[in-house]
C-alpha cells in the first residue's frame, strides 16, 4: 500500500476478533490480583507477551502518566487502546520497511538516486525528474 501524501499515516487499524480476544486474555493473565487493572510491572509483562520486548523505563513512564490517577493501574479499555496503537505503529513501520526493501534493488541498505528514480518511474511515471530530485534531497 502506498500513501497519496508524503507523511500520510494509515487509517486506524482494527484488530481481528481473535487478536482482540488474545489481548483480553493477556490482560487477564497479567492482572494477577483480579483488580481489573494492570500495575506498571504487570503492564511490562503484558508487552513482553504480546510484542516480545520489555518496555523501557521511558515507555512505561509515558504509559503510566497517561493513566487516570483515580485508578490503581491501567484499565482494560486503556490497555486495549495502547496495544492497538502499538500494533498500528508496528504495522506502519513494517510497511515502510517493506517499501524501502522493494526499492533497494541491490540490498545495500540505502537508496541511490538511480534506485529512487527507478522506483518513482514504477509508482508515479508522470512525476517530473525535478520533483523526484527534490524529494531525494
Amino acid at each position: 500500500m502506498f500513501f497519496s501524501q508524503a507523511g500520510a499515516r494509515p487509517r486506524m487499524w482494527e484488530a481481528s476478533p481473535s487478536e482482540h480476544k488474545k489481548w483480553v486474555e493477556v490482560f487477564k493473565a497479567c492482572d494477577e490480583e483480579n483488580k481489573g487493572c494492570l500495575s506498571r510491572e504487570n503492564f511490562k509483562v503484558a508487552v513482553v507477551m504480546l510484542f516480545g520486548y520489555k518496555p523501557s523505563k521511558i515507555e512505561a513512564d509515558a504509559v503510566m502518566s497517561s493513566v487516570d490517577p483515580n485508578t490503581s493501574g491501567i484499565l482494560l479499555k486503556e490497555f486495549l487502546d495502547i496495544v492497538r496503537k502499538k500494533k498500528e505503529a508496528q504495522l506502519y513501520r513494517n510497511e515502510i520497511r517493506h517499501i524501502f526493501t522493494a526499492f533497494d534493488r541491490h540490498y545495500r541498505g540505502y537508496l541511490t538516486l538511480e534506485d529512487f528514480k527507478k522506483a518513482f518511474k514504477q509508482v508515479a511515471p508522470k512525476l517530473s525528474e525535478r520533483i523526484i530530485l527534490e524529494v531525494f534531497r
